[in-house]
């Protein structure tokens, strides 16, 4: 297992509360809008667009990472809005990983590819989804 680091999701203020963790921690912000994705047929406003849909802040050996959740995607509730990443070593062990961590849970997003910053899987408490 090369990485297990926290995803957070926010209610639209993801850039302001990672520019705050910048001013504390420092390093650099590896960010991309919405806008610069394919979103598929989620329809989103010209506010959301301007959102952002992955940011990563390395940390030492650690990536602190979140990104905005707009309405069509759901709705953020303090203290149930992170998820763990997991990079893996390999694909055998990401499935093996997604299997243990989403049995018994509600899987509400399947184990993919993320092609941005950082590829990985992730799984909130009870909930298993992909990075």
């Amino acid at each position: 297992m090369k990485s297990v680091d926290p995803y957070l999701n926010f209610n639209g203020n993801t850039e302001e509360v990672f520019t705050f963790y910048r001013s504390v921690f420092g390093g650099e912000l590896q960010l991309a809008r919405f806008s610069d994705m394919d979103t598929g047929d989620m329809e989103l406003t010209e506010e959301q667009k301007n959102g952002v849909a992955h940011v990563a802040l390395p940390l030492g050996d650690s990536t602190l990472m979140g990104s905005d959740v707009p309405e069509a995607m759901g709705t953020v509730t303090a203290g149930t809005n992170f998820a763990i990443s997991i990079d893996a070593d390999s694909a055998e062990e990401a499935d093996r990983v997604f299997d243990g961590l989403s049995e018994g849970g509600e899987v509400s997003m399947p184990l993919g590819r993320w092609n941005g910053p950082s590829a990985s899987a992730c799984a909130p408490t009870s909930t298993a989804c992909s990075g």
